[in-house]
């Protein structure tokens, strides 16, 4: 009986570790393809002029709302209740707007959030159908991502497939890569 078991454990252990050493594994560098994509960096580009423009329309209101309170104190002693009641509404109403138009612009699904997904989204998509592409046609199992947070230790510069998506894609491997 003991003989039988160890024989059926062996060859489970066997056909276990064949399996799992079987499969094919190797990395992209994700960051290092999309910074070689034309398109990529014309939407990051885009974004980026986006952000500021926003920025400063923001600051604008809020830079409002600071001379407006300033103004306030010091005319502060000359007013009556009524007035003073008036302009602290008047400054607090000009603090949530720009609060507002912050969240609006720069909040969890807010204006960016959305023009990144229509400017970057499509290109990321792209990138992954590449990068599933050249694993299924490659029979690689699992593809990691160098760039994430991910923590690879090592990797074999053989089993770097980026420049194979960027190829696969239509674009010139060229930037800067770390071996």
């Amino acid at each position: 009986m003991k003989k039988i078991f160890f024989a059926f454990t062996s060859a489970f252990c066997f056909l276990a570790s064949t399996l799992t050493f079987g499969q094919k594994t190797a990395y992209v560098d994700l960051d290092y393809i999309l910074t070689n994509i034309p398109e990529y960096k014309s939407a990051q580009e885009q974004l980026d002029q986006i952000s500021v423009q926003w920025q400063k329309e923001i600051e604008t209101r809020l830079s409002e709302v600071d001379r407006l309170y300033k103004a306030y104190q010091s005319e502060e002693i000359l007013l009556t209740q009524d007035m003073k009641k008036k302009r602290e509404d008047e400054i607090i109403t000009k603090e949530k707007e720009a609060k507002e138009l912050q969240k609006q612009r720069f909040g969890v699904d807010g204006d960016l959030f959305k023009k990144r997904q229509e400017l970057v989204k499509p290109i990321q998509d792209k990138t992954y159908n590449a990068i599933k592409e050249l694993a299924e046609k490659q029979m690689i199992a699992i593809m990691f991502n160098k760039s994430a947070d991910l923590n690879i230790l090592f990797a074999n510069p053989k089993y770097d497939k980026s420049d194979e998506v960027l190829e696969a894609m239509g674009f010139k491997p060229g930037g800067t890569k770390e071996k």
